[in-house]
């Protein structure tokens, strides 16, 4: 009998799951299936309005004037074509942000459209998000740094995104963590591709086994039901981002026990544009071994 290359492929994944402790027994097809569909969706995300593939300006603000539009000549050079060659500027004053634009450019901030407006407060539980036309933007703080964002929702880099490479899936790097939790608040820290270092709340370390050797990462706190881990390994430079990867786990049961998928191991979004501000892998989260699972590093954009 002749089995097509899905079967095989099947058999190939059932062949490593031999190797998964029972209690890690998974469906294997539906195993597959749970992870096409994760991917499915990160592509979806990544390719959207929010996504990180429409960046097209991370712009840090200097006290007093900035001024913007698509002539070389502005502080903030935005795309040409996309905005007049001088379309306005922003006032920065002890850390409050006014934006002015002339009165022939069409701004909107939240559907309504302005031409003097206070976007940014260091007291604002939620900024203003600007749009013209494709562009779109909004501002960021970093430690002391007030920046733009900008967005270009018809940027070239959506058109031409073919996809990211990836590990085949196997079952064998689901691997189940047991929490450990400090008595006392435990703070990491964490630097950015900026350099900049603070110190965040680690809420619990997850402790696992990998060939009868034992490894731990400190997790960082993530959405209501989800633990977030900045991690590094073996395979980073060569086959995976050279600063770490990402990945989300559940939060811990009862009984203290989750499962680390590193197939569902990502890339950080300073993989897919320079205008991120990623959090780096901690020194402890740099494992001596490599984790040849999740997403491979992309090849779309030069560094």
């Amino acid at each position: 009998m002749k089995f097509n290359s899905k079967i095989a492929s099947l058999l190939l994944l059932l062949a490593s799951c031999n190797a998964v402790n029972k209690e890690q027994e998974v469906d294997v097809v539906a195993y597959q299936q749970e992870i096409e569909q994760w991917h499915q969706h990160r592509i979806e995300e990544l390719k959207g309005d929010n996504g990180w593939l429409n960046l097209a300006g991370l712009f840090w603000l200097k006290e007093g004037l900035n001024t913007f539009g698509s002539a070389e000549s502005n502080d903030l050079v935005f795309p040409k074509d996309k905005i007049a060659a001088n379309a306005g500027f922003f006032q920065v004053k002890n850390g409050v942000v006014q934006m002015n634009v002339r009165a022939d450019v069409k701004v909107l901030s939240n559907g309504n459209e302005i031409q003097n407006e206070i976007i940014f407060h260091p007291d604002s539980v939620k900024n203003a998000t600007i749009t013209h036309g494709d562009l779109q933007w909004f501002l960021i703080k970093r430690d002391d740094q007030v920046g733009l964002r900008l967005r270009d929702l018809k940027s070239k880099s959506i058109s031409e995104f073919t996809g990211i490479d990836r590990y085949e899936v196997d079952a064998s790097w689901r691997i189940k963590a047991t929490m450990e939790v400090s008595p006392e608040p435990k703070y990491i820290d964490i630097t950015n591709v900026l350099g900049q270092t603070t110190a965040q709340l680690s809420p619990a370390t997850l402790v696992f086994e990998l060939r009868g050797e034992e490894y731990r990462l400190d997790a960082l706190e993530g959405s209501n039901d989800e633990l977030f881990i900045i991690f590094g390994d073996q395979t980073n430079e060569d086959e995976t981002y050279p600063s770490g990867r990402y990945l989300y786990v559940k939060i811990p049961d009862k009984d203290g026990h989750t499962y680390l998928d590193f197939n569902k191991s990502y890339n950080p979004p300073c993989a897919f544009t320079p205008f991120a501000t990623c959090p780096l892998p901690p020194a402890q989260n740099v494992l001596p071994i490599a984790i040849k699972a999740g997403e491979k590093n992309f090849k779309g954009y030069s560094h």
